[in-house]
């Protein structure tokens, strides 16, 4: 059984229980014995969509943010509308051959361990540089694997992350604590946790 928790912080609890209910949470998916925990769902909801994009904003938007890192795929959902939100470039976070390398295209990569295997990100060379001030956001923080590979990726830039933004967490997978090792917070809308079978 999974249990939806509210964001912390102070946000509206009206907008972040309206968020909750608008997640899919889906058994054996994308393999059996792991819980996948869908935002597509709120994507049909226009009041909880943009609920989500107005808590982001809201909290960036006086932080002098120079850039918005989004994790393909789903970090392309919220991140490039909060970077335009808050005056920040977006820089994608891409899967390997999927940014062009003709010309300037040059890219970075970096190798991360998933729940289920292993991926890669790429990012252009150029794309962020020494000042940078950045959030990486994603749709969901499980181990905080593929938000390192993208921190590193960063860092290796010249860019500062200032924190991760996610619209779900999953705190038993400790994604949290992994970042905080690195000295990096996080801001998640809504906690999603298993509760033990009785």
């Amino acid at each position: 059984m999974l249990i939806m928790s509210s964001g912390k912080n102070g946000e509206s609890l009206d907008r972040i229980d309206g968020i909750k209910s608008s997640l899919r949470v889906i058994s054996n998916f994308p393999k059996q014995g792991l819980t996948f925990l869908d935002i597509t769902t709120l994507l049909l909801d226009p009041k909880a969509f943009k609920d989500t994009f107005d808590l982001f904003v809201e909290r960036y938007k006086h932080e002098n943010i120079s850039v918005v890192a989004g994790i393909e795929a789903r970090g392309f959902m919220f991140g490039p509308a909060i970077a335009l939100a808050i005056g920040a470039k977006f820089v994608p976070l891409r899967k390997p051959k999927k940014l062009p390398v003709i010309n300037t295209g040059e890219v970075i990569s970096e190798k991360h361990e998933l729940e289920y295997g292993s991926n890669c990100l790429e990012m252009h060379v150029g794309a962020v540089k020494s000042g940078d001030r950045v959030i990486i956001h994603d749709d969901l923080i499980a181990t905080g694997g593929t938000i390192c590979a993208v921190m590193n990726l960063l860092e290796r830039g010249g860019a500062e992350v200032v924190e991760c933004a996610c619209v779900i967490e999953a705190p038993e997978l400790k994604g949290r604590e992994r970042l905080m090792s690195r000295g990096k917070p996080l801001y998640a809308l809504v906690e999603v946790r298993s509760e033990p079978s009785s």
